[in-house]
């Protein structure tokens, strides 16, 4: 027997009217029906004083019956947001802030990957929207912390670590089109135990899987303004012992400024075998070319006059990145899983530019010798990290109570090379050769890393959850080679330790407290490892930063009718490493040092309401939600001779408000994101310096709309606009690359595409 068509599912809630101990979608839905009937055929089973199951007469049935098999199919739309179970995947998650964005329960435009639409109804959430300005990627955090190619995140694609270098260059290049994600996990500062030592927390965009049965593909053309196009093709399919999944994504734009044209292409291949009931095994080669034409930044004056100018076309930037990982999962018995993960990450940069000498308005000057224009700047990086990762989570009894612990290591290894200040052509296409000469700057960059941690979830009652936990990082960063001020640079080791603790509290049904303190610790980078220039020098006394973060919150759902997370955070951020100016006898230079402390602390809540059973309307009527995501930080230094001055890049507010409406295959979403301002740099400069790379970033409003039709049975029309009331703004001002200067957001877009899925 086959059911279909049963229809799309909303908020998974525990449901009244059935009598299993199961999650169903409604109480009206055939599915919960079906489910009422199962379960009133098991209690039908004649059973004995002491609810066993009766022996029946084995007379009367000789030998066992063989039922027909049954294949029940539905077609289920999860929640928008939710949170992570108390364990999975070898991690434990009770006792902390978590978030899961489920993308195919999301109207947006996905083909453009428009982050503040993804993860609006993730509070707090900083995006720093770069992709396209020569960025290879937009840049998130949370909590007043840096999003510039996400720094202080630890950044994953389905568990695998996708930056540079987390504890050298921990920048992200590369992440996958949203269009192959089932989801998106985030987890605040108490990641800093299972996952790394990041302030920021954690981030892993989990592709998509393949499913038992038939082939499934799915095809996506997305055009848009302003020359965007995009395709996307997946397949995914298998048996109950083999499943795979593999996607081709190619994206192109001019731009909304001139000289702002990037393509992109991103492939991606799966194969999971189960060869026995313990064991799985998979495989799985992520392959991402780029090449991004880079505008240049603007200073105040020529924002203000046209934020769509331009005065750089020969400044370029390919990024191709490699990713290839090797997963293991073995269940030990029934109380114990090993996971095993041994992951390669190949990724470069090239980059070749008129650099940021003169400012943002410099011209790209003529050679009065050769009438030609003169030679850019050529810069080359290479990454190549390997890295092993092993997780045991094991149930188990403390002082007479149930437990499950979590413990794991990582040992990781990491190549690198920087060249930069080469000469190179002086044409306007995208040729990254050295032309002539010798680097000014030749380094090999290496870091090794060991980890291990441990955190045990035991449960203290049946209402309240004690998570506490440890981890151990040895860190190893040298560099050899020369730069145009010295040939000397001294290795720096690292062992430290992060301690933390979680808590949850069951406070109803379908509601918790939960509380988290945990420490976070951020190493010297290679970029402060060597100095900047001639003009620059590091601080003798240079050393990481150490810092912690801590959460208390509310979460949970009331029905199907109100959903929240409202919680409070303190993050403490210990000695930062910053630039500064001092002055010796030699005059005044820049140095980078530990210029201070700040402390962040706020408010970060979420609110979706179902308008439409809150009001009594009829199925027939539609479904009408809303939802808001609020989040408050007040960051500012408290120490160094920035004492008193907010943070860089921390806006006070950041707030989401959205509406969506559903009726009979038509589902539209209008979106409200304010960003209020702050600070390029910590002097907080009232205005645009000089080279615009410091100064106020502007309090901006943008709305956006989408919306997607169901066409026929197996056809999705999709479409919106972009920043719907043509706003001016931008997110970020930048001190050389890709600038210097003021990067602009694009202003108003519309896009269209169709998704068919077989």
């Amino acid at each position: 027997m086959r059911l279909a068509n049963i229809g799309p599912a909303t908020t998974a809630l525990p449901c009244a009217r059935c009598p299993l101990l199961v999650r169903c979608t409604r109480s009206r839905s055939r599915s919960c029906l079906l489910l009422t009937a199962f379960a009133a055929a098991i209690s039908a089973v004649p059973r004995n004083a002491h609810g066993q199951r009766a022996d029946t007469d084995s007379t009367a049935h000789p030998t066992p019956a063989q039922l027909h098999r049954v294949i029940v199919t539905a077609r289920a739309v999860p929640p928008a947001m939710g949170v992570l179970p108390a364990t999975q995947d070898g991690a434990i998650f009770a006792g902390k802030k978590t978030e899961v964005i489920t993308l195919d329960s999301l109207n947006a435009n996905l083909a453009q990957d428009v982050e503040r639409q993804m993860l609006g109804r993730i509070p707090g959430a900083h995006i720093s929207e770069t992709e396209g300005a020569g960025f290879p990627s937009n840049g998130i955090a949370f909590r007043g912390l840096d999003p510039t190619q996400s720094v202080e995140m630890n950044v994953r694609q389905n568990g695998v670590n996708i930056a540079a270098d987390i504890f050298g260059y921990p920048e992200t290049y590369y992440t996958p089109p949203p269009e192959a994600l089932a989801r998106m996990e985030i987890v605040r500062g108490a990641a800093s135990l299972a996952f790394g030592p990041q302030f920021g927390g954690m981030i892993d965009y989990v592709v998509r899987d393949g499913s038992p049965g038939r082939p499934q593909f799915t095809t996506t053309l997305t055009a848009g303004s302003y020359g965007a196009v995009n395709f996307f093709d997946a397949i995914g399919g298998g048996s109950d012992s083999l499943t795979y999944y593999a996607f081709i994504d190619a994206r192109r734009e001019d731009g909304w400024r001139p000289n702002a044209d990037f393509r992109q292409a991103a492939g991606f291949g799966r194969v999971t075998w189960r060869p026995s009931a313990r064991l799985t095994l998979g495989a799985e080669l992520t392959l991402f070319r780029n090449q991004v034409h880079m505008a240049g930044g603007l200073d105040d004056s020529a924002f203000a006059a046209d934020p769509r100018a331009s005065f750089r076309a020969r400044n370029w930037l390919e990024s191709p990145w490699n990713v290839a990982a090797l997963h293991a999962r073995y269940d030990i018995s029934a109380t114990a899983r090993l996971e095993n993960t041994l992951s390669y990450v190949q990724g470069s940069r090239a980059l070749v530019w008129r650099n940021e000498d003169g400012g943002p308005g410099a011209p790209d000057l003529i050679d009065p010798a050769t009438g030609d224009t003169i030679p850019r700047e050529v810069e080359q990086e290479t990454f190549g990290t390997l890295t092993l990762e092993s997780r045991l989570l094991m149930e188990h009894d403390v002082f007479s109570r149930p437990g499950t612990l979590s413990a794991g290591v990582r040992v990781s290894s990491v190549e690198g090379s920087r060249y930069e200040g080469g000469t190179g052509t002086n044409g306007d296409d995208p040729d990254f050769h050295l032309v002539s000469g010798t680097w000014e700057t030749a380094l090999r960059l290496h870091t090794g890393n060991v980890a291990g941690f441990a955190e045990d979830m035991i449960r203290l009652s049946d209402r309240l959850t004690l998570v506490p936990g440890l981890r151990i990082e040895w860190v190893r960063s040298s560099v050899s080679g020369y730069t145009d001020v010295t040939d000397r640079f001294a290795p720096i080791t690292y062992t430290f330790p992060l301690f933390g603790v979680g808590a949850s509290y069951v406070t109803g049904a379908s509601t918790e407290l939960y509380a988290n303190l945990s420490q976070a610790y951020r190493p010297v980078l290679y970029s402060s490892l060597t100095p900047l220039g001639s003009v620059a020098r590091v601080s003798p006394d240079l050393h990481s930063s150490r810092g912690a973060n801590a959460d208390f919150g509310w979460r949970g759902n009331f029905g199907t009718a109100l959903s929240f997370d409202v919680g409070l955070f303190y993050l403490w951020y210990g000695d930062r490493i910053g630039t500064r100016t001092v002055s010796d006898s030699s005059g005044e230079y820049e140095e980078v040092a530990n210029i201070g402390s700040s402390v962040h602390r706020g408010v970060e809540s979420y609110l979706q309401l179902n308008v439409s059973e809150l009001a009594g309307m009829s199925p027939r009527a539609g479904v009408a939600s809303l939802f808001t995501s609020f989040g408050w930080v007040d960051a500012r230094y408290v120490s160094g001779e920035f004492k008193g001055n907010r943070v860089e890049e921390a806006p006070e507010i950041l707030a989401r408000f959205g509406a969506t409406y559903a009726l009979r295959g038509v589902s539209t979403t209008v979106q409200v994101s304010h960003t209020a301002s702050s600070f390029a740099d910590a002097n907080n400069s009232p205005q645009g310096t000089a080279d615009a790379a410091g100064g106020p970033i502007p309090a901006y409003t943008l709305i956006d709309w989408s919306f997607g039709v169901a066409i026929a049975r197996a056809w999705v029309l999709t479409g919106g606009v972009n920043n719907l009331a043509g706003a001016t703004y931008f997110t970020t001002r930048t001190v050389e690359y890709p600038g210097p200067g003021i990067l602009p957001g694009n202003g108003r877009s519309a896009y269209l595409g169709v998704r068919a899925a077989y």
